[in-house]
């Protein structure tokens, strides 16, 4: 908790940390409205995959050009102006009239998300190097507080608004205020060229001494992308909830449990190590899933937290030994392991529509439970394998 409070003392880090809060309140009120969109638009499971994958599409097609355009631009001022951007396009999906469009504008949104994303996350890296702060964990755990932020008030506030619409436009204009109120913190941050591309391109020879980790990557990723577009649609069509706003606490229940997570994580992980943490996590999102299929409202509601409480633990662990992976510098084993994991994000609700058009989205949720049993069984091998020294990431052993 100690990351915690120093970002609530700092307001240059607090504000950095309040964008990762509207990177997410954004995405998680537009998951309040997916149901809406799906029959409005007459969509089966799996052309709404295909759509929400235009999200996915936007988050890559901005990053190749994303180093240029931060080292001409500027990192706080590009980053600020892409979150302008993005609290306004992220109004576009709601109206679109057509499936075409609505793939098209979340490919944009995605663009600008992508954008935020990597901009966040660079300010956050150049102020830990430049005050010799530790502070990348908690605030990711600010991420996580936008997603309570907006399907939780969010779904508090849906009789009060006219439309969907409405919703996101009083969502759009506070993100606009209190980040244009921040700005001045980061504005002028920028970010050191030489610090890009030093590791070189992408080396496809750096997966096969990370193989064990990306697989754990993909799997966990992908899982928390699948819950956050589909949770809400589980509990209206699986567990058969009547009401709209009450559905939309299933990932309610999992971000905060993931927050929580993340604010605890480093603690734990010091006293019992980085393997032992991440095959606890990994047996409490299975736990958490076999609740969520028993099809009844509040095992379902204890499963999501449950899933959220364990895979907040996993990928901090698998950044961690990554970076001290041997063989490889840090920046190669953490950008492998993050990228296969953003691979997964990307790819995980589309893969659970498809699979939820084959048979049912109750099978498709089986088949999470069936992905973290793998994260369990691949992590003890790992871990007898390599062993664990609980608190010591000094020297990660290797994973493939």
């Amino acid at each position: 908790m100690h990351s915690l409070q120093r970002i609530l003392a700092n307001p240059t880090y607090r504000s950095v940390a309040w964008i990762f809060t509207s990177l997410n309140i954004p995405i998680a009120t537009w998951v309040l409205y997916v149901p809406t969109i799906k029959d409005k638009l007459a969509l089966d499971d799996s052309q709404l995959g295909v759509a929400l994958f235009g999200f996915s599409a936007g988050l890559l097609a901005a990053i190749p050009p994303s180093s240029w355009l931060f080292e001409k631009l500027g990192l706080g001022r590009l980053t600020y102006a892409a979150v302008i951007c993005y609290a306004l396009v992220m109004t576009l999906p709601i109206i679109a009239p057509s499936y075409g469009l609505l793939f098209a504008s979340l490919v944009v949104c995605g663009m600008f998300a992508s954008l935020m994303d990597i901009g966040m996350n660079s300010m956050i890296s150049e102020l830990e190097a430049r005050d010799d702060v530790n502070i990348m964990s908690a605030a990711h755990g600010f991420f996580s507080i936008g997603g309570v932020i907006g399907a939780g008030l969010g779904s508090l506030l849906l009789d009060a608004f006219t439309g969907p619409f409405m919703h996101m436009v009083c969502v759009a204009i506070f993100l606009i205020v209190t980040n244009t109120l921040a700005a001045r913190h980061y504005f002028r941050i920028k970010t050191k060229a030489a610090d890009r591309g030093d590791e070189g391109g992408f080396k496809f020879s750096l997966i096969k001494p990370l193989l064990g980790f990306t697989v754990l990557s993909v799997i966990c990723m992908g899982s928390e992308g699948a819950i956050e577009h589909w949770s809400k649609l589980y509990l209206l069509d699986i567990v058969q909830l009547e009401s709209d706003k009450i559905a939309g606490f299933g990932y309610v229940a999992f971000s905060a449990t993931m927050t929580l997570g993340r604010f605890l994580g480093d603690g734990i992980s010091g006293r019992i190590g980085p393997y032992n943490t991440i095959l606890g996590g990994a047996v409490l999102a299975g736990t958490g899933f076999g609740l969520v299929l028993t099809t009844l409202f509040w095992p379902a509601m204890i499963g999501f937290s449950l899933v959220g409480l364990g895979f907040s633990v996993i990928v901090p662990e698998l950044f961690r030994l990554a970076g001290k992976q041997r063989g490889v510098t840090a920046a190669e084993g953490i950008s492998v392991v993050a990228g296969m994991g953003y691979v997964g994000l990307l790819a995980g609700p589309a893969v659970l529509g498809f699979l939820s058009d084959f048979s049912s989205l109750w099978f498709s949720f089986a088949a999470l439970l069936g992905g973290t049993i793998v994260t369990f069984l691949v992590a003890l091998l790992l871990k007898l394998r390599r062993g664990d020294q609980a608190g010591n990431f000094n020297e990660a052993p290797p994973a493939g």
